[in-house]
């Protein structure tokens, strides 16, 4: 039997209905409705598969290229929403270490066959009420009476005391950086930070700095960090410091040696050193600025060598060495907005 001509979108809508009201009322076979509405079997096929799978809305014509033409509906979307909130693209041999458009571009590509633009992903995502959020670590061992402590009064304290002799509140830390470091957001529900795990190492650089609420930036790029090395980097602190320093650091061994101690205690009207509660980064500022290295330098950015890293890291330390807003920008996260 010949075909009629190609049906405009209303026509199309209305004979897709009628002919799922045929089969499901079972007054013939798909091969006979395809007779009776002048169209393939195939396309018969095609209508009434999709309308068990996805419902009566799946007959309706969208319009191409706009919010209409999205097509996870039901439970193919509600298992990609338990997916990105309980696993992470690598377990299921995805190439993405995070949930970004893409990554759930190509999740739903494999296990649906489905193909969404970046931007139809980022519409369902913010449906779903999802959000792109940077994943944090927290330490189980972190004890909350300890931070409790350290927020109403050890730090109160020590801030009592660098007014009283006008000194200045430095925040210090040491972090390495890898060349094969990642960085992005992932997206998963509002309110639930996601959880990442890195693996591998090419080649790595380690760097040591100490960041003040006034925006004061003070850095040292080493091979190797230890007690010697920290106690150098003091050094360079109070010859470089007309005030007197109090340097707010963790609770690492090389912060807290022999010689350490006596170089301190030499030296205690120009520096003093004080630990925040142990496995609570979030309470030191330099975390963040951390981060905005790992994640404008190493992150972005791919060095070939060591040497590129290092110059890399050294230019963007100096840049934000001499603005001073941006530095103290650190101090405005919620973790640490206690010192800023």
């Amino acid at each position: 039997m010949q075909k009629t001509k190609r049906k405009n979108k209303a026509a199309q809508e209305e004979c897709r209905f009628r002919i799922v009201d045929y089969l499901k009322k079972r007054r013939g076979t798909q091969k006979q409705a395809a007779e009776i509405f002048s169209v393939t079997e195939r396309a018969v096929n095609k209508i009434w598969n999709k309308y068990k799978t996805e419902g009566k809305r799946s007959l309706i014509s969208k319009k191409r290229g706009v919010k209409g033409g999205m097509k996870l509906n039901g439970t193919r979307a509600s298992e990609v929403r338990n997916i990105i909130k309980d696993k992470l693209p690598d377990q299921l041999k995805l190439p993405y270490g995070l949930w970004t458009r893409e990554a759930v571009q190509q999740l739903t590509g494999r296990r649906y066959g489905i193909t969404l633009s970046v931007k139809q992903v980022g519409r369902y995502l913010k449906l779903w009420g999802y959000t792109p959020q940077k994943p944090i670590r927290k330490a189980f061992e972190q004890k909350p009476e300890e931070v409790k402590q350290w927020l109403e009064k050890e730090y109160p304290a020590i801030k009592k005391k660098a007014s009283k002799e006008k000194g200045i509140i430095y925040f210090g830390d040491e972090t390495g950086m890898r060349s094969d470091h990642q960085a992005g957001r992932s997206y998963a529900p509002k309110g639930q930070t996601p959880v990442v795990k890195n693996t591998g190492q090419r080649f790595s650089l380690n760097r040591i700095s100490a960041i003040s609420n006034k925006g004061h930036l003070q850095f040292m790029i080493i091979e190797r960090f230890n007690g010697d090395v920290f106690t150098d980097f003091l050094k360079r602190m109070i010859k470089y410091s007309r005030e007197k320093v109090f340097f707010i650091t963790d609770g690492h061994p090389a912060h807290k040696t022999k010689k350490l101690k006596a170089w301190l205690e030499e030296n205690k009207k120009r520096i003093e050193v004080f630990f925040i509660p142990p496995y609570s980064p979030e309470l030191n500022a330099q975390e963040y600025l951390n981060q905005d290295v790992k994640t404008n330098v190493t992150g972005k950015k791919r060095p070939v060598n060591k040497a590129q890293m290092r110059s890399n890291v050294e230019d963007f330390m100096t840049k934000r060495k001499k603005n001073r807003k941006q530095v103290q920008k650190y101090f405005h996260a919620n973790h640490v907005r206690y010192a800023a």
